[in-house]
């Protein structure tokens, strides 16, 4: 058999000359991926422990499989957990690849491929699937969508789990109108960054809730700029009558809650009668608790969102027309969020700062 690369062209003009007919390919050497490299884990375990590089040999791209060529994926907390085993979903053991979600390249199609795609088309993995932690992908047609490509990578790298996360919040539990308000902790994460620039797209107002921390004040300017219209800090809503602080924003309906502990009780202090506090995170590792007289006299509702259970329930169109339109918000220029991006070879330091191990840092995000 001729060398890889000498065999890929030809075989690729092929395809573009004859996908019709699958009798043109009865007799040709199978099509295959280029050889990769994979970041993968055996067993659950601490994620700098159980890493570790690997090569991965071509695979056979089937008729219908579609071969991408990895270009950018995020180190998400949620792909940590999976790796240390307390996750809900996790990929099967041994060989595990890292990474949920990304964005890559079209390398190569199968002669029977449906999907309007051509080498060269930006794809990412929709809804997310597991394994994106490596230079090259073959799966089936279904499992890719087409995104634009005239948005930084980074972006299209990450737009499915935390900006999806922040749409769906705004949108599945209150009906909000113009001028209504949303409060939330958490608010420099990019969910919570999301949050705001989401929320302001569609004339609502934020209270935002931030960690007492060297910087605050910076914190506190860099989220007014994408149109917070309240930040404060923990400390500053230790107080009784908290809600003077508003001053004529209106009383939120609605909260979203990724810290639990006092960060949560927060959120409920806040909240107009009748409103309610999603949970769809607990940085804090602290419990949600509440006191009795918020359900009494207050009526609140307490609620959890999963991304995942969200996304399982036969979403696929919605999350891409979802994402067509999030993207769509970066273009524009409507949505942006803190993000570093550093090269695949380099990904020890990635997880260490994704892990913490450098203080404070933004989205890790690599780019092969």
């Amino acid at each position: 058999m001729a060398p890889q690369s000498r065999l890929l062209p030809p075989l690729l003009q092929v395809l573009r000359r004859c996908r019709a007919s699958r009798s043109h390919f009865s007799t040709a050497p199978s099509l295959v991926s280029p050889p990769s490299k994979a970041v993968v884990y055996d067993e659950h375990g601490l994620p700098e422990q159980v890493l570790r590089l690997v090569d991965v040999p071509p695979a056979e791209i089937g008729d219908r499989d579609v071969c991408v060529r990895m270009m950018a994926a995020p180190i998400n907390p949620s792909d940590i957990n999976r790796i240390e085993g307390v996750y809900p979903v996790r990929p099967p053991l041994p060989a595990a690849v890292g990474g949920y979600e990304g964005v890559g390249q079209v390398h190569a199609l199968g002669p029977a491929v449906t999907a309007r795609l051509s080498p060269g088309d930006w794809v990412i993995p929709s809804p997310p699937s597991f394994g994106t932690w490596q230079t090259y992908i073959t799966k089936h047609e279904n499992v890719w969508h087409k995104v634009r490509s005239d948005v930084p990578m980074e972006y299209a790298a990450t737009i499915t789990v935390n900006p999806l996360t922040a749409l769906r919040m705004l949108q599945d539990f209150v009906k909000l109108n113009p001028g209504d308000a949303i409060v939330q902790n958490g608010a420099t994460s990019i969910v919570g960054q999301c949050v705001i620039q989401l929320a302001k797209v569609h004339g609502i107002h934020t209270i935002n809730i931030i960690r007492d921390r060297p910087g605050s004040e910076e914190a506190k300017n860099k989220l007014k700029q994408l149109g917070a219209d309240e930040v404060f800090t923990e400390t500053q809503l230790d107080m009784k009558n908290v809600k003077s602080l508003l001053g004529a924003l209106p009383e939120p309906a609605l909260g979203f809650n990724c810290v639990g502990g006092n960060a949560a009780s927060l959120i409920l202090k806040l909240l107009k009668q009748g409103g309610t506090m999603v949970t769809y995170g607990g940085m804090s590792k602290r419990p949600v608790t509440v006191p009795t007289s918020y359900f009494i006299f207050k009526d609140l509702s307490l609620r959890g969102f999963w991304l995942q259970k969200w996304l399982n329930s036969d979403k696929t169109e919605d999350c891409r027309r979802m994402i067509d339109y999030l993207l769509g918000l970066v273009h524009e220029g409507k949505l942006k969020y803190e993000m570093e991006s550093i090269s695949f070879g380099e990904f020890s330091l990635a997880l260490e700062k994704a892990l913490g191990k450098h203080g404070s840092q933004p989205k890790q995000v690599i780019k092969f």
